[in-house]
């Protein structure tokens, strides 16, 4: 892989990774996912915030196609190499490239998606692996795997289900369709839509507000709201009793 494929910077506690291969609509590969792999787990204690984005006309237009014809494909298999491997470890290596989204989700990081253009299949999972996504004016989602006769595997079918519901989900995944910017937002998939224009300042000032917050509160917070679904009242109200006496306990200790 390039490796100006996937651009990473970081400033005042906030990484920017940028998805960079505008020639073909940031394409997404298995190298690209192992340089994702490899920035979550490079990430520096002083990042709070993350925000994924993408060069030039569109987020991401999913998994490049050369997988699929054969072609090689940079730091992975083709489709047909992995028809020849066993069950168990294609699942092994799928598995590797789903650990390129999974940590977006982890509780010490804010993760945006900024989405302009078509985020698309791959794409499409990686705006929905992140906490937020800004949405400017001319995105456009769709998940294309079940068009291809695939699946979507990197996390996004739980997530896509969280946001908008069973029904809903299952609408989007098996017709393919694209889903504008203003449905997007009517139906949970945003935080907020702006013109195209004012999507980078929109950005900038979410980070800002995340960033006003004291760390300790937006961490403990963001692992409550994670684990919510999944408990009941009884054992919800536990965790945030448990939460807020390590709070009460670092804020009289140290201060913030």
């Amino acid at each position: 892989m390039p490796e100006d494929d996937v651009l990473v910077s970081v400033e005042a506690g906030v990484a920017t990774i940028t998805l960079n291969r505008p020639a073909v609509y940031n394409a997404q590969t298995p190298a690209m996912w192992a340089r994702l792999r490899e920035i979550g787990r490079e990430l520096t204690g002083d990042v709070r915030v993350v925000v994924v984005r993408g060069a030039g006309r569109g987020f991401s237009a999913g998994l490049d196609t050369a997988a699929l014809t054969g072609a090689s494909v940079p730091g992975g298999l083709t489709f047909a190499e992995l028809a020849e491997l066993p069950a168990d470890e294609v699942s092994t290596v799928i598995a590797g490239y789903q650990e390129a989204f999974d940590w977006l989700r982890r509780p010490d990081l804010i993760t945006v998606a900024a989405v302009h253009g078509h985020a698309v299949g791959a794409g499409f999972q990686l705006a929905l692996a992140c906490d937020l996504r800004i949405l400017a004016d001319d995105a456009r989602f769709a998940m294309a795997e079940t068009s291809l006769g695939l699946v979507p595997d990197l996390g996004g079918t739980k997530r896509l289900v969280e946001l908008v519901g069973y029904g809903r989900a299952l609408e989007i995944c098996v017709t393919g369709r694209r889903v504008g910017a203003a449905e997007a937002e009517r139906m949970g998939l945003a935080t907020v839509t702006v013109p195209a224009a004012e999507l980078a300042a929109a950005t900038n000032d979410l980070t800002a507000a995340v960033l006003a917050a004291p760390r300790g509160a937006v961490v403990e917070t963001k692992a409550l709201l994670l684990a919510a679904a999944g408990r009941g009242f009884a054992e919800q109200e536990t965790a945030e009793r448990e939460a807020q006496a390590r709070r009460i306990a670092e804020l009289a200790g140290h201060g913030e």
